[in-house]
């Protein structure tokens, strides 16, 4: 049949109108005979697929077997015809929780095709890539509940992902999000099991799902020789131990009783012997917990005294700081500095410490408390200041002196400032870390720690001159989601505000080694994660668990994104990259880039377009712009931008 064009048919039907009009109106012809009758479309169909899209249509679980439904097509939406090769899964719900043996005991599992093909298993094209597999699973009866997992293809039709096709309510009280808060886009890195995570029938992620397929809540047996049995479960690491066991080999500042940052939804335990609970509370003897109804056991280990969450996060909640501008007083009364020096004048930072746990702030004495232990460090620093980043520190190691004030508040006082900045205006920065009941005497990295910035003031009248900012990148929370037990990583350094605390040591100026790992601040966190300060520690070299995660998913820490063209262009000291001997510095992008990529082709490549790596420094480094153009190629959204290399979405 020919089909016209509307605007051809438009000029058709008013001709066929200008004829009638001029012509008398006669009687219709006799109907001709009817044609013959055409063939039938036949949709277009392939045996050859680079991605085999899978439609779940439905499944059956009867006694002995299971049967599966489902529609096949390639890349393009192509039908594709003569599949060979299938496999499902089936973990069975039981009362010991998800459960699947090797031996086929419990659950089971049966492919179609292949060199291990399951007796009478079969695979029927009912129509043009559309299948019915029947999976024989001598376990499993008409009512076994249990999470299914499907996947299909082999040979030129390409492997499809792994679907589970059904799966209990309250299979598990974690989800892909708290997962994927540290483990980003699992199923895209080359971490070990990666090609394992599953999707659900709507193409989303179930990555917890997946994982319990074969990581049930029952472990394999292990007979009297120590040897693995076929019984029990699928593996020896269930999904609790993995969960509860295996984190806490996670070295710095994580604590796997803070249950909520992995179970999104009620852990609801009711007795000690259950799955979970006895991975670390031995064998369930009786006395040690008595759960009550509803008993959660994230809000039990959350309020545990023990273990001082709860402690942690009101003291945090219920207390906050402030800080005043650096100020000079020409007329005080006699005070001793750290060093034993007198002085009868300074320049000083007030620091004072509230209790707003009530309707009204109250403030709290900061010199009584420090005497009572309950406040372990209070105390601040003046630095210099320039192009919003902190560039120096202005006063000497152990100069200072503590001066208690009548209404609670203490003064921070240097009876000098060092020379060298005069270009670059006056900030402080100030910690009050509160002792908990867990505290313990070790670098502060215990307790709950307050760090505040003061306004930049200028350094001769002390007048104010801007607020206090500086460029972060990173999500508020980045840092506690894996950091998550509220402690400090050392120096009363709080993982808070994305480790904006860190800042007031860790930054352009203060020109600190650093472990050898990276300058500044981007630099260091990139190399202790990810780069060569990964196995840098006081013990021999080992790597520490970020290895473990995906490095090129920044969206970890940067959940919005990047802009390289918004680096100020500051150079900063940089001897953690020169073996620890100063008098060098970095532009920004170089030293940020350089703290993973640091071969001899990338760093060739970051001169080449005006990077530079420990040139020698100058008097007035800090106002000085350096040449390096990255962002105009690497910029997010360029042609090599970034983005294309790292993720930056979730």
């Amino acid at each position: 049949m020919k089909h016209l064009t509307k605007r051809r048919l438009a000029f058709v039907v008013a001709a066929a109108m200008g004829i009638a009009g001029c012509a008398d109106d006669g009687k219709d012809g006799a109907d001709g005979e009817d044609g013959a009758p055409g063939e039938p479309a036949t949709p277009p169909v392939t045996e050859v697929s680079t991605v085999t899209n899978v439609e779940y249509i439905a499944h059956m679980v009867e006694e002995g077997q299971v049967t599966v439904e489902f529609n096949l097509t390639d890349e393009d939406g192509v039908a594709i015809t003569g599949l060979e090769n299938a496999g499902i899964y089936l973990a069975a719900k039981t009362d010991r929780g998800i459960q699947r043996s090797r031996d086929g005991s419990v659950g089971g599992s049966a492919t179609f095709g292949g060199d291990n093909a399951t007796e009478g298993a079969t695979i029927t094209e009912v129509d043009s890539g559309q299948y019915k597999l029947v999976a024989p699973m001598a376990a499993v009866q008409a009512d076994t509940e249990g999470l299914i997992r499907l996947q299909v293809g082999g040979g030129d039709i390409a492997d499809s992902p792994y679907i589970i096709i059904d799966k209990p309510e309250m299979t598990h009280t974690s989800t892909t999000e708290t997962c994927y808060s540290c483990h980003v886009d699992y199923a895209t890195s080359d971490i070990k099991h990666a090609k394992y995570v599953a999707q659900n029938i709507d193409g989303e992620v179930d990555f917890v799902g997946g994982c319990m397929v074969c990581h049930n809540n029952v472990p394999r047996d292990v007979a009297e020789d120590g040897t693995s049995l076929d019984t029990g479960g699928y593996a020896k690491n269930t999904m609790q131990k993995l969960g509860h066991i295996n984190h806490q080999k996670f070295e710095k500042d994580f604590t796997p009783t803070n249950c909520y940052t992995c179970h999104a939804e009620p852990v609801i335990n009711t007795s000690i012997a259950g799955n979970g609970c006895s991975d670390c509370h031995g064998s369930g003897e009786s006395g040690v917990i008595v759960p009550s109804d509803g008993f959660d056991a994230r809000e039990f280990h959350f309020q545990s005294s023990k273990i001082g969450l709860e402690e942690r996060k009101d003291i945090r909640a219920n207390h906050y700081t402030t800080t005043s501008a650096p100020y000079f007083n020409p007329t005080m009364d006699e005070w001793i500095d750290h060093k034993d020096v007198a002085w009868t004048s300074g320049y000083c930072v007030d620091i004072a410490l509230f209790d707003n746990s009530g309707e009204t702030p109250v403030q709290l004495n900061i010199g009584e408390m420090y005497a009572a232990h309950e406040v372990v460090y209070g105390g601040a620093y003046i630095n210099n200041y320039y192009n919003d980043s902190i560039v120096a520190r202005v006063i000497g190691h152990g100069s200072e002196g503590y001066i208690e004030n009548a209404d609670g508040s203490r003064s921070v006082c240097y009876g000098e400032l060092t020379a060298g900045y005069e270009l670059a205006n006056l900030s402080a920065s100030s910690r009050i870390t509160i002792a908990d009941s867990n505290w313990i005497d070790s670098d502060n990295e215990y307790g709950v720690s307050f760090t505040g910035y003061s306004d930049v003031v200028d350094p001769i009248n002390f007048e104010k001159v801007q607020d206090w900012g500086r460029r972060h990148t990173i999500d508020e929370n980045s840092c506690t989601t894996c950091h998550n037990n509220d402690t400090n990583y050392h120096k009363s350094g709080s993982y808070g505000d994305g480790g904006l605390d860190c800042v007031a040591c860790h930054n352009n100026g203060q020109d600190r080694k650093g472990a050898l790992s990276g300058p500044g601040f981007g630099p260091m966190v990139h190399s202790m994660h990810w780069g060569v300060g990964n196995e840098l520690g006081d013990k021999a070299p080992e790597a520490n668990s970020a290895a473990s995660l995906n490095a090129d998913n920044c969206v970890s820490c940067h959940a919005d994104g990047v802009s390289l063209a918004d680096v100020p262009n500051q150079y900063m000291l940089s001897k953690a990259y020169n073996e620890g001997n100063a008098g060098v510095m970095t532009s920004p992008i170089t030293a940020n880039c350089f703290a993973c990529h640091n071969s001899d082709s990338a760093l060739s490549h970051m001169e080449q377009n005006g990077g530079e790596l420990n040139v020698p420094s100058t008097t007035e480094w800090f106002t000085e712009g350096t040449s390096e153009s990255c962002a105009t190629c690497h910029d997010t959204g360029k042609s090599f931008g970034i983005d294309k290399f790292h993720n930056f979405e979730r």
